[in-house]
């Protein structure tokens, strides 16, 4: 599993023009599943989100999480985050989870999150979206896990 985690000011992701999540301050993630994930890794990765201290505090040091500022989160599935570049011009895809699975698994992350008491929006899982973010800092980190290593 790997998560393009950018900090924002406002998120918005539209499908066939039309808005289908909006966010405001909090994080944008993309979210790639990749075969074999478990749905262990999918809810360690959530937690790490919420809790990954990259908010300034009253002295401008990152060490505010996402809960500590109340933020948002916009989830976006993203399977090409599981191809691979290595050989050739084409990027292989055979590392992507087959689309059912990764859905449910998509849908157990989100799930997750918004148990935890953070607001969720999300895109519309396998169609073509267009992510429009105003990234804050700029601050983005990515975030892996696979069978049980981060």
């Amino acid at each position: 599993m790997k998560i393009v985690l950018q900090r924002v000011k406002e998120a918005v992701v539209e499908v066939n023009g039309k808005t289908v999540g909006k966010i405001g301050r909090g994080l944008c993630l993309l979210v790639g599943i990749e075969r074999g994930d478990t749905e262990e890794e999918v809810v360690s990765l959530a937690q790490k989100a919420l809790e990954l201290r990259i908010f300034p505090d009253e002295k401008g040091k990152m060490n505010l999480s996402l809960q500590d500022i109340q933020g948002e989160i916009l989830a976006v599935s993203q399977f090409t985050l599981a191809g691979s570049t290595r050989k050739g011009r084409r990027p292989s895809f055979d590392n992507a989870e087959e689309p059912t699975r990764a859905e449910s698994l998509f849908d157990r992350f989100v799930d997750y999150i918004r148990q935890k008491g953070t607001r969720v929006e999300t895109g519309s899982f396998g169609a073509m979206m267009e992510v429009h973010l105003t990234n804050e800092g700029p601050v983005t980190f990515i975030l892996e896990k696979k069978n049980g290593i981060s």
